[in-house]
C-alpha cells in the first residue's frame, strides 16, 4: 500500500528557498555548502541495522525527529529539506525498514520510498509440525508461538481440499501450510503468515493432483494426509513412491498402516526411539490401533512427498524395514519381511524401524 507521509503545504518550497538565501547572505556560500554536505553524509562510518516503522499517518517532521534520536541522521532539518526539495516526502511507503547510521540521507530516502521493507528469512523444513513451525517463527522474532497456534486454531482456509472434519485447535491446519523458504516482512501478523503459507500449499494442489488422488480412491485431503506420513517416514527421495505404494496397498487390503510416524505424532513430540508400550497409545492417529488413514495430516509434506502420494510406484510391496543409511528394504510377503527383519533389525529391541 502506498501512502504519502506528509503533504507539502503551500509555499513550503518558497520558504525553503528564502531560508537558503538568508543563509547565503549571513554565512556565505562556502559555509552553507559545507554544512549541507555534512548534514547529508552518513551519521557514522559504520552501524548496526535498526528497524524503523513508518506508519501512514507519520509526518516528515516526526520521522526526521525519530531518525535523529536513533542516531541514523545528523540533522532532522536537512533530512526534511532534502526530502521536500526532491519531492520524496510524497512517495514514502509505510512499513518496517532496516536502516543504519552508515547510510547517507539520500540513501535513507531511497530506502523509504522503495517499498523494500525489512524482512526475515525463514526456512520451514519439510516434515515440520505446526508446533515446530510456531517455535521456529518465535525464534526468528516474527510472532509468539502461542499467537501463531491460536491463529491456526481460528483460521478458515478458502480451499475445497481443506477438510478439517472434527479436528479442533491447531490440528485443523496441520499439514496445510507448505514448508519452504519465506521472506516475511517484519511485524507480519500470524494470520498473514498462515495465509501466505496456505497459498503456497494451494499452488501444489493442482487439478492434476486432485484427479490423480481421486483415481487412487483418495480425496485430496486424504492424499495430503498420506503425503505427510510419507514425509515423516522417508529420508531418501527415490523411496517415496515405494513407501506410498506400501501404504496404498495396505489400505486396499484393509490392513493397518502401522506407521511409527503417526505414533510419534500421537505422543505429542518426536522421540529417538519408540517402545512397544508406545504403540498402545489411545489416539485416532495411532495407526497400529486404527485401520485406514488418521483423521488428518501429521506434518507439512513437501513437493516430493505430495507427488509420491498420487504417483505411487507400480509395485505390490506390503512391508518395508530400514536397512542402511536411512534406506529401506521392501518386501511383498510376510516371510520375506521376516528375513529382512532378521537381517537388518537383529540388534534393535524396538519396533521403531519395522513396518
Amino acid at each position: 500500500m502506498t501512502a504519502p507521509v506528509v503533504v507539502i503545504q503551500k509555499g513550503r518550497k518558497l520558504l525553503i528557498l528564502l531560508l537558503f538565501i538568508g543563509l547565503l547572505g549571513s554565512g556565505g556560500l562556502l559555509g552553507l555548502n559545507s554544512w549541507w554536505q555534512q548534514a547529508l553524509a552518513p551519521a557514522a562510518a559504520s552501524g548496526q541495522g535498526q528497524v524503523v516503522e513508518i506508519k501512514p499517518a507519520d509526518s516528515v517532521t516526526e520521522l526526521a525527529r525519530r531518525l535523529q534520536q536513533q542516531g541514523l541522521i545528523k540533522s532532522a532539518l536537512a533530512f526534511r529539506w532534502y526530502g521536500q526539495w526532491q519531492g520524496l516526502d510524497r512517495k514514502v511507503k509505510p512499513g518496517p525498514y532496516l536502516l543504519a547510521a552508515n547510510l547517507s540521507v539520500p540513501e535513507i530516502w531511497s530506502a523509504l520510498t522503495s517499498g523494500k521493507v525489512a524482512t526475515v528469512k525463514v526456512t520451514i523444513p519439510e516434515g515440520y509440525t505446526l508446533a515446530q513451525m510456531a517455535e521456529l517463527l518465535e525464534k526468528k522474532g516474527l510472532v509468539q508461538a502461542e499467537e501463531f497456534l491460536q491463529a491456526a486454531s481460528q483460521a478458515e482456509l478458502p480451499y475445497d481440499y481443506w477438510q478439517p472434519g472434527n479436528l479442533q485447535g491447531p490440528q485443523r491446519l496441520e499439514g496445510y501450510l507448505f514448508p519452504a523458504t519465506y521472506d516475511f516482512p517484519l511485524n507480519t501478523k500470524a494470520e498473514d503468515i498462515i495465509r501466505i503459507m496456505a497459498q503456497r500449499m494451494a499452488a501444489e494442489i493442482t487439478p492434476e493432483f486432485v484427479a490423480k488422488a481421486r483415481a487412487l480412491g483418495l480425496t485430496p485431503a486424504q492424499a495430503i494426509t498420506l503425503a505427510s506420513i510419507i514425509e515423516r517416514e522417508v529420508k531418501v527421495d527415490r523411496e517415496r513412491p515405494k513407501v506410498a505404494a506400501v501404504f496404498l496397498n495396505r489400505l486396499r487390503q484393509g490392513m493397518k498402516l502401522e506407521s511409527c510416524a503417526t505414533v510419534q505424532y500421537a505422543l505429542g513430540k518426536p522421540r529417538a526411539r519408540l517402545y512397544y508400550k508406545d504403540l498402545e497409545v489411545a489416539s485416532p492417529y495411532n495407526t497400529y490401533k486404527i485401520k485406514g488413514l488418521p483423521p488428518g495430516p501429521i506434518a507439512a509434506p513437501g513437493h516430493a512427498s505430495l507427488q509420491a502420494a498420487v504417483n505411487p510406484a507400480a509395485a505390490d510391496y506390503l512391508y518395508f524395514v530400514v536397512s542402511r543409511n536411512g534406506e529401506h528394504a521392501f518386501s511383498r510377503t510376510w516371510a520375506e519381511h521376516l528375513r529382512n527383519k532378521a537381517k537388518y533389525l537383529a540388534n534393535l529391541d524396538t519396533p521403531l524401524e519395522e513396518k
